[in-house]
């Protein structure tokens, strides 16, 4: 059974370049993953101001947006990835986290890298649609 694929994108999270080979996500049948997002306000392009924090909530609720448009929420994460530059950020990270995912809580993968320019943070996600 071939599984249709479509392209997910959303003016409530950052365009998409022309300058990256990417889309915001990616739907396959019931599968729903979005590409890696940072704190980029989508309305203005810039990377939010307010250090690590802001960055983290703008980033989830990047992430959000990409997996509404895709016809899935928090609770049909299967996997949330998480990359922070600084591991001094690791407590500030689960805070806002937990603050922003409430009960649901997503299972997560938490890993220190480098990341490009300021960014502090990056966050993608893989779901399972309910419905088709």
């Amino acid at each position: 059974m071939t599984m249709e694929r479509r392209i997910i994108t959303t003016p409530h999270a950052p365009a998409i370049g022309a300058q990256f080979a990417l889309s915001q996500a990616v739907r396959i049948g019931p599968f729903l993953h979005t590409s890696g997002q940072v704190g980029q306000d989508p309305h203005t392009g810039e990377l939010v101001h307010g250090g690590f924090a802001a960055q983290m909530q703008q980033t989830l609720a990047n992430v959000t947006a990409i997996l509404e448009a895709g016809g899935a929420s928090l609770e049909d994460v299967l996997m949330m990835r998480v990359y922070v530059t600084d591991p001094a950020a690791l407590p500030e990270m689960n805070r806002v986290y937990s603050d922003f995912v409430g009960a649901v809580k997503p299972p997560r993968t938490t890993l220190v890298v480098g990341l490009p320019g300021t960014f502090l943070v990056e966050i993608d996600a893989f779901a399972v649609v309910k419905q088709l």
